[in-house]
């Protein structure tokens, strides 16, 4: 039986994010994500409480983060985790857990000069290579209902 690795979030950008180019100018852009989730407690009072992710995006979706993006940018990220392990300087074992984005929708707001208008259509997918965010990329229509139950 095939497993299953996908993460959906919707949140807000907690700082920029971090272009770096890797060896055959290979784009990547990592910044922290941060959902929160509203609920009451036993006595009916609101309580908040926020998660941070660590989103890792490549290539062309990299590369729009960095032009697009800022922080506090609100975004939409389908993607799979990734843990990565190594030894530290004290030969300690560490961990990080990282979302890979595979899909990226910019759900702000953009500002017009005549005040606020409803965000353009700036679905994206790791397949696509960009010009700017106002063309539309979606995945194949064969993709839609690929799941395994």
């Amino acid at each position: 039986m095939r497993g299953v690795n996908k993460v959906t979030l919707i949140g807000n950008l907690g700082k920029d994010p971090d272009l770096q180019h890797l060896e055959g100018n290979i784009a990547v852009a990592k910044f922290p994500l941060a959902t929160t989730e509203t609920f009451k407690d036993k006595t009916g009072n609101l309580v908040s409480q926020t998660e941070w992710h660590t989103v890792v995006l490549w290539r062309g979706l990299a590369e729009l983060a960095q032009k697009y993006l800022h922080k506090g940018s609100l975004v939409y990220i389908e993607g799979r985790l990734r843990t990565r392990s190594w030894e530290d300087k004290d030969k300690n074992r560490r961990f990080s857990t990282e979302i890979v984005g595979d899909n990226l929708v910019m759900l702000d707001k953009r500002r017009d000069g005549n005040g606020d208008e409803p965000a353009i259509d700036t679905t994206h997918n790791a397949t696509d290579s960009f010009t700017e965010p106002d063309i539309s990329y979606n995945q194949g229509e064969g993709d839609k209902d690929n799941l395994p139950f």
